[in-house]
C-alpha cells in the first residue's frame, strides 16, 4: 500500500504532530516584534533581546534607514531582472563587489543572493567526484548540507583539532592520489555557536605538507574581527592564503546577501558555475545600494565596531567574575554553558522571559550533549551597559535557581499546587 507522504511527514514529527497550531508555525517558533533593537516585544511583552545578529547595530541606524527607503523608491524591487549573466547585472552590482574586494584585499569577489544557499552552491561548484573535502565537525549546516551533496569522499575532524586534521588530510592524499582529484578543507572564521576561531594560521601551515585548498566561511567574523574589521582572516594575519573567503551580509551588515572572494581566476570560473546564481534572478538594487551604504559605514565609522566591543568586554568580563562558564570564545558570540536537563532548560527559559524580561538562545540536546544547556548571547553596538548589568543580575538569579533545584519537573510540580 503506497504511504501518503504528507501524512509520514506529520508522524515524523512526533508528538508535534499532534498540534494542529505547529503548521501555522506559533507552536514552534517564537515572535519578536517591534523596531530591530536590544528591547522588543515578546507576546506583547517588553524584553531585552540578545538573539539578534545586528553586530554593529546598523538595522534600524537613521542613515541605514535613509539609503534603503531613497533606494527602494527610485528602483523599486523589481530591478534589474533576470541572472546576472542575462539581463540582471548593472555598474551598482560590479561596484558592491569592487569596494567589498578592496576592503578584504583580496583579488576578487562576486556577489551572492543568499548566504546558505551562496556557501552549498560553492561547495558544489569546486568540488567533482574524484576529489575530497575534509571539514570541522562543529561547521554550520550550510557547509554540512553542502558537503552531504558532493559525490566524492568526506572526512571530518573535531572541531579545531589540527592533529586530526592531519590525519584527515593524509587519508584524503591517499584517496586523490589514486582518482587524480584534488582536496577541499573547509572551516569557519569564527564560529557562531561557540564563539571560537577557526586555527586558520595552524591549517594553512600544513599547505607545507599537504595539497590543498581552504574555504572559510566567516559569517560571525566579517565586521567584527581584525583591525578594520575585515575579518578572521585579518585577524590572524592570513587573508592572503585564504583560497576562498565567504561571508554573508545578514550578520554585521544586517541585510540579506553574501559574497564569495578569492583570486580572479577562480572567482570567475564561480561567476559562469554556480547554478544558484546562474538560475536566480540577481540581488534587487535596493540591497546592493543598501550594502553599498553598510560597507562604507562598516569602513568609514570605525565607532561601531569600538561600541561592539565595549559591550562584548563588559558583558564576558562580567559574566566571568559572577562565575559563568563562557567556554573559548574568542569573539563577541558568548555561550553561557550551565549543567541541566532539557526539561531544566525549558524552565529557566520560562522564567528568564517571563519574570526577568529576557529574550536569548536557549541550546539544548540534540544540538549539544546531554545534560548540558547553553544559553546564547548575541551582544551589538546597540546594547548599553545598563543592559549588561541587568543582564548578569538576572542570570544569577536563574543560576541560584537552578542549582538549588528549583526547575526539576517535581520542584514545579509543588509550586504549581501551591
Amino acid at each position: 500500500m503506497a504511504v501518503d507522504l504528507f501524512e509520514k511527514l506529520k508522524v515524523d514529527m512526533g508528538p508535534l504532530g499532534k498540534h494542529s497550531d505547529v503548521s501555522e508555525g506559533y507552536f514552534m517558533f517564537p515572535k519578536l516584534e517591534g523596531e530591530i533593537s536590544p528591547h522588543m516585544k515578546f507576546r506583547g511583552k517588553d524584553v531585552l533581546t540578545w538573539s539578534l545578529n545586528n553586530y554593529l547595530g546598523l538595522a534600524n541606524h537613521p542613515e541605514i534607514r535613509k539609503a534603503d527607503a531613497d533606494s527602494a523608491a527610485k528602483w523599486g524591487l523589481a530591478y534589474p531582472m533576470g541572472a546576472r549573466m542575462m539581463s540582471g547585472n548593472t555598474s551598482q552590482h560590479e561596484l558592491l563587489e569592487q569596494q567589498l574586494a578592496d576592503f578584504i584585499k583580496k583579488p576578487d569577489v562576486m556577489l551572492l543572493n543568499y548566504g546558505y544557499q551562496g556557501v552549498l552552491s560553492v561547495i558544489d561548484a569546486v568540488v567533482g567526484r574524484k576529489d575530497a573535502i575534509v571539514y570541522d565537525a562543529e561547521s554550520h549546516a550550510c557547509i554540512v548540507d553542502g558537503v552531504r551533496l558532493h559525490m566524492g569522499k568526506r572526512f571530518v575532524y573535531p572541531h579545531n583539532d589540527v592533529e586530526n586534521l592531519e590525519k584527515q588530510l593524509q587519508r584524503a592524499t591517499k584517496l586523490t592520489d589514486e582518482t587524480g582529484g584534488g582536496i577541499l578543507v573547509i572551516t569557519e572564521g569564527v564560529f557562531g555557536m561557540t564563539g571560537t576561531m577557526g586555527k586558520l594560521k595552524e591549517i594553512l601551515a600544513l599547505k607545507e605538507k599537504y595539497n590543498f585548498r581552504l574555504l572559510v566561511d566567516d559569517a560571525h567574523g566579517f565586521g567584527t574581527m581584525g583591525p578594520t574589521g575585515a575579518g578572521t582572516g585579518e585577524e590572524q594575519g592570513v587573508m592572503d592564503e585564504i583560497d576562498l573567503y565567504f561571508s554573508t551580509f545578514a550578520k554585521s551588515m544586517a541585510l540579506i546577501g553574501a559574497f564569495i572572494s578569492g583570486d580572479k581566476e577562480i572567482v570567475n570560473f564561480l561567476r559562469y558555475n554556480m547554478r544558484s546564481q546562474i538560475f536566480a534572478k540577481s540581488l534587487p538594487m535596493p540591497m546592493v545600494e543598501g550594502a553599498l551604504k553598510r560597507l562604507e559605514m562598516l569602513r568609514d565609522q570605525p565607532e561601531h565596531k569600538e561600541n561592539l566591543w565595549k559591550v562584548v568586554n563588559a558583558l564576558q568580563n562580567g559574566l566571568k567574575e559572577n562565575g559563568f562558564s563562557i567556554g573559548d570564545t574568542q569573539s563577541p558570540v558568548t555561550p553561557v554553558v550551565l549543567n541541566g536537563t532539557v526539561g531544566e532548560a525549558a524552565a529557566l527559559a520560562h522564567d528568564l522571559r517571563e519574570n526577568h524580561s529576557i529574550f536569548c538562545s536557549v541550546v539544548i540536546y540534540p544540538v549539544i550533549p546531554k545534560g548540558m544547556i547553553i544559553l546564547r548571547l548575541i551582544p551589538t553596538a546597540s546594547h548599553s551597559l545598563e543592559d549588561v548589568d541587568r543582564t548578569i543580575k538576572a542570570f544569577s538569579a536563574i543560576q541560584h535557581r537552578l542549582t538549588s533545584g528549583e526547575y526539576r519537573e517535581n520542584e514545579l510540580a509543588k509550586s504549581f499546587k501551591e
